[in-house]
């Protein structure tokens, strides 16, 4: 049977021992975690052809042992002659132990995995992964404990001039350790108990004294110009909302938004944080400026606002603006769709916006989309009002009748201003209000490739016509919220870490932008706050005619949060000169029923 000893709670923390007295309220210190040290003893090879012969563990925590567990399992299999030679286990001393089955459990309530134990292993995936195919053996679940494993450790902390190599025997002569291991369990435990307690004191060395700080510095060796930064999180609020990194000149390096910002912070500053551009910036850092919010809605937005302000280079938003892309439908005699990188003031000339489109490509599918249902000029030149009788010969689509040659004027047979104003006139209805020909076209052309078995011809018509019902259902939900001089909007405090609870959460949006956000407090009465509200909210100035909202991105955050389930419309300004709603043929209803077609090969 397991042998369980607990020694006399007046024990003497262990020679070496790391104790933590005091730390950064960031992290569970790590004199307080629960280590459970463990070894194994197998019949050798892997877990799918080898079985458990012996477990041992000793529980510390604070450098006191609290408590160890040993036990002989008898295998289904016979011990290689080799193995017991190595071990000193041998077939007669476990032909009456318990089966793996029916030591699991007692383990397992000794270990107090489920109740935050950390496991600790020399060489620890070897001995999680017989733990783990004993817990499927057992038809019991795998606790999935935090593991910590003093290979990885003395890789980092334990130098070449010391000791030749990273195994348990020449770690426990470097560290001289009370207990030699010799390959039989619960001595190899206690050995290992000796080596986590001098790899901790030489961890704490560098600035780690949580197990969050043990974990992250684990997971991969942090730079120590890195680390030296820590300094930087101190002070910063515990609260939610937006940071800043910013460099020497007072330049914002990066923005980010977070729960906990302290916290959050502070995570850059361990290897938790691989991404190289954040050592990077780290290294050019020199404050961080907190911005406490409300709601994760105004933390959000925020952040949004401050990318567009400032820019950051390591922001990836920010890191090439240019190559967000919109379709427009030009304001000339002939109209035709471009791709342009920028929305100007020429709606009242008559140009259409459609995006922003992140990927060009993207863009380009969209375009191709209305090309395939509309016959629009597709050439780049200009066309005067009146054709050149003498000018140039039409391109090839006007022979396909793809496109009605408005180049060549009436006296040579091309197409007259009324007709071509009635096909630009439908291309501004699937822009804004109506996608019935392009929906009912498109799955008519995908039926016909489908019924050809010209499967992958069908799935370009339908990726081309999702890249477009997709850009203007965005377009057209968001041009109402963008048009509104006022929305006022409340939902129930949505229980979140790190954020009240409580109340109602309300939101003033204003022209698409937030103008004002404010929690009130549980039991009270939210008209007199939300009337204080809007009676303080920011000015938010009309955006010009035509032009998709000041800042898209934000009202799109906006959008995402209004059609939440449990979102309360309190007030509409001016509901009859702007209403908020979406075209009843739009694109979100053509999208909506875009069914799947056997557009693949069905072999």
């Amino acid at each position: 049977m397991p042998v369980v000893s607990h020694p006399c709670p007046t024990v003497a923390p262990m020679p070496g021992s790391a104790i933590q007295t005091s730390f950064e309220d960031l992290g569970q210190p790590l004199s307080e975690v629960t280590f459970v040290v463990l070894d194994l003893e197998t019949t050798g090879g892997p877990p799918s052809g080898a079985e458990i012969t012996e477990i041992g563990a000793v529980k510390v925590r604070g450098g006191q042992v609290l408590g160890e567990f040993q036990t002989l399992v008898r295998p289904a299999s016979a011990i290689p002659a080799f193995v017991q030679v190595l071990t000193g286990i041998t077939n007669r001393m476990v032909a009456s132990a318990p089966s793996t089955r029916e030591v699991l459990p007692s383990f397992l309530e000794f270990a107090g995995f489920d109740r935050g134990a950390v496991l600790v292993a020399h060489n620890a995936p070897y001995d999680v992964s017989f733990l783990k195919a004993a817990c499927e053996l057992s038809e019991r679940p795998w606790p999935k404990p935090r593991v910590v494993d003093t290979v990885v450790l003395a890789r980092q902390l334990v130098d070449r001039d010391e000791a030749p190599d990273r195994k348990l025997g020449t770690l426990a002569r470097l560290f001289s350790t009370t207990t030699t291991p010799d390959h039989r369990a619960l001595h190899d435990a206690r050995a290992t108990v000796d080596v986590l307690h001098a790899l901790l004191g030489r961890v704490g060395n560098r600035g780690v004294h949580s197990l969050e700080d043990l974990s992250a510095f684990a997971a991969t060796a942090v730079n120590p110009a890195r680390r030296a930064k820590k300094h930087l999180a101190v002070g910063l609020p515990s609260a939610p909302g937006v940071y800043q990194f910013q460099d020497a000149s007072g330049r914002v390096l990066y923005v980010g938004t977070s729960v906990d910002v302290h916290r959050r912070v502070r995570s850059y500053f361990t290897a938790s944080e691989t991404r190289p551009r954040m050592t990077e910036m780290v290294r050019a850092a020199t404050t961080v400026v907190p911005v406490v919010c409300a709601t994760p809605l105004e933390a959000r937005v925020r952040e949004l606002r401050l990318i567009a302000e400032h820019a950051p280079p390591y922001n990836r938003r920010s890191k090439a603006p240019e190559k967000v892309t919109w379709v427009k439908l030009t304001a000339e005699a002939w109209p035709r769709l471009s791709l342009v990188k920028q929305v100007r003031d020429d709606a009242a000339a008559g140009a259409r916006y459609l995006g922003p489109f992140r990927s060009a490509r993207t863009a380009e599918l969209a375009v191709e989309a209305l090309h395939d249902v509309h016959p629009l000029r597709r050439c780049t030149r200009k066309i005067p009002k009146r054709p050149r009788a003498d000018g140039e010969g039409a391109c090839v689509l006007a022979d396909i009748g793809r496109c009605g040659a408005p180049c060549l004027g009436t006296e040579r047979g091309g197409q007259d201003a009324a007709s071509y104003a009635q096909v630009v006139e439908a291309v501004r209805a699937a822009l804004g209000t109506d996608a019935t020909q392009e929906l009912t076209l498109g799955r008519e052309r995908m039926r016909a490739l489908a019924a050809q078995e010209r499967y992958e011809e069908a799935a370009a018509v339908r990726d081309r016509l999702e890249a477009f019902l997709t850009a203007a259902d965005r377009a057209q939900r968001r041009a109402p919220v963008a048009d509104l001089p006022e929305l006022v909007a409340a939902r129930r405090c949505v229980p979140a870490p790190g954020w009240p609870t409580g109340g109602w959460e309300v939101v003033l949006v204003r022209y698409g932008r937030l103008a004002g956000t404010c929690l009130t407090p549980p039991g009270s009465d939210p008209v007199p706050h939300i009337e204080a509200l809007r009676a303080t909210g920011e000015v938010v100035p009309a955006p010009a005619p035509g032009r998709p909202g000041l800042l898209v991105e934000e009202t799109d955050v906006l959008l995402g949060w209004l059609e939440q389930p449990g979102v309360r419309l309190v007030s509409l300004q001016d509901p009859d000169v702007s209403p908020w709603a979406c075209p009843v043929r739009g694109a979100g209803w053509a999208r909506s029923r875009l069914t799947a077609l056997p557009v693949a090969s069905p072999a």
